[in-house]
């Protein structure tokens, strides 16, 4: 019987859990029987603090920090090492021009360009590196075009610099595309350049045939 009891009493539960206040308003905010952890103590950017001395959330960097994936080395300025990787520059501050030695520029490193440049870059510079992206049937009329020779004579650290930090109407990328993934994309553009520029002459011998000559 007691059972019974029980059965009872849970199905009234569930019945006024469901149905019982269905529709109906309250000022009072809803019971959370498993927050897990939504309403969670955190600071929010740019937020004071009381806990610190100066009354700032944002902690200034340590003493000695360095960007995370930057080369150590003993040599004290031996973040203009890697200028080259991370910020398309030489060691003197001009932007480079070529690849940085350590990537390796084969087929893998050119078909992970193709894919990162088909999806942040075609759709305004188009899929022949020409400017004519899905985004000027959009009004969007301003977007380069890799042909031009400007860009084509342009070093590929100052290209490097443009997907980091944008240019113009062009937003930057950074936070989208590693330093790899960026050189990747200009290692495509200029094979987009290359093949715009190319001619017959240019196909080896033995491939020739693959083309129908």
């Amino acid at each position: 019987m007691r059972t019974v009891y029980y059965v009872t009493a849970l199905l009234v539960v569930l019945t006024i859990s469901i149905g019982g206040f269905r529709g109906r308003r309250s000022t009072q905010p809803p019971i959370e029987v498993f927050p897990d952890m939504n309403r969670q103590a955190k600071y929010k950017p740019q937020a004071g603090s009381k806990f610190f001395a100066d009354g700032r959330a944002d902690r200034p960097l340590a003493a000695g920090v360095v960007p995370r994936g930057r080369t150590i080395a003993p040599d004290p300025d031996f973040l203009r090492a890697d200028n080259f990787l991370y910020r398309g520059q030489t060691t003197s501050g001009e932007f480079a021009r070529d690849f940085p030695p350590e990537l390796a520029l084969d087929e893998k490193f050119m078909q992970h360009g193709q894919e990162r440049y088909t999806i942040y870059c075609a759709p305004c510079h188009g899929a022949l590196g020409d400017g004519q992206g899905i985004t000027k049937s959009y009004g969007m009329v301003t977007t380069a075009s890799y042909h031009d020779d400007r860009i084509r004579k342009m070093p590929e650290g100052e290209i490097f610099n443009t997907i980091t930090n944008g240019k113009n109407t062009m937003s930057p990328y950074a936070d989208k595309l590693s330093p790899e993934d960026r050189w990747a994309v200009i290692a495509y553009v200029r094979a987009l350049e290359r093949a715009r520029q190319g001619a017959v002459s240019d196909v080896p011998a033995d491939h020739k045939a693959d083309l129908g000559l």
